[in-house]
């Protein structure tokens, strides 16, 4: 196995809004998963948080895992409501996500228009029905995270802590066989990413760390709350 760590150059981007990059299909102008998109963004809000050291795993016995806030309130107005919610009391990894995604969609597309991630042109439909096309910006960086994710699942290479969450998070929302052109599937493919929705990678650092067990909490809950939301 190649030892040498994918990464993408250092930004202040939130895991989410990456997260949300990867899914929009640049050949179709939407996103993958789009009924069930609320939960894999509130889930990408825990890991920011996690890796901000602003939440906390506490093990409730027969409740479960619940999460609970730590430290001061984040800056990210995007983060701040998950945290509000776990602040008031403990809360369930799937109630936070079904209580944070719902919002989310919206402001960070906002954040990718922004940024030049993508495009977004108001057309319409049949000539006369007002509709908004999306498509990929001229920034690069959707690409850049698409080569690193190719060169972690494919390749084999280490991956650093942010694109090891974000690939889990892509893996346990069903996404990572429509990326099939981008990065090509196949068994071993599967079988990495699982490993890293299980919080299986190098974690020397104590945030990695953190990072590390957040993320395979939030996937165990997001794949099971997308069993039950397809059913």
């Amino acid at each position: 196995m190649n030892t040498e760590t994918a990464s993408v150059p250092h930004t202040d981007r939130l895991i989410a809004e990456d997260v949300l990059l990867v899914l929009f299909q640049p050949s179709s102008g939407t996103i993958a998963g789009e009924n069930t998109l609320f939960y894999v963004l509130g889930g990408a809000v825990l890991t920011d948080l996690a890796q901000l050291g602003r939440v906390e795993i506490q093990d409730a016995g027969w409740r479960g895992t619940m999460i609970s806030a730590a430290g001061e309130p984040p800056a990210d107005e995007l983060l701040r409501p998950a945290w509000d919610y776990v602040a008031e009391k403990p809360r369930g990894v799937q109630s936070v996500l079904a209580a944070s995604g719902p919002t989310l969609r919206g402001p960070l597309l906002d954040r990718l228009v922004e940024r030049g991630d993508l495009d977004r042109a108001q057309k319409k439909m049949l000539g006369f029905i007002p509709t908004t096309a999306l498509s990929e910006g001229h920034s690069g960086h959707r690409t850049e995270l698409i080569d690193a994710m190719r060169a972690v699942l494919v390749d084999g290479e280490a991956p650093t802590e942010r694109i090891a969450a974000i690939t889990a998070l892509v893996s346990a929302s069903g996404g990572l066989p429509v990326l099939h052109s981008e990065i090509p599937w196949s068994s071993d493919t599967a079988t990495r990413a699982k490993a890293l929705e299980q919080g299986d990678w190098a974690a020397d650092a104590a945030s990695a760390a953190v990072t590390r067990t957040m993320t395979a909490v939030v996937t165990n809950a997001l794949v099971a709350a997308l069993v039950v939301a397809n059913r």
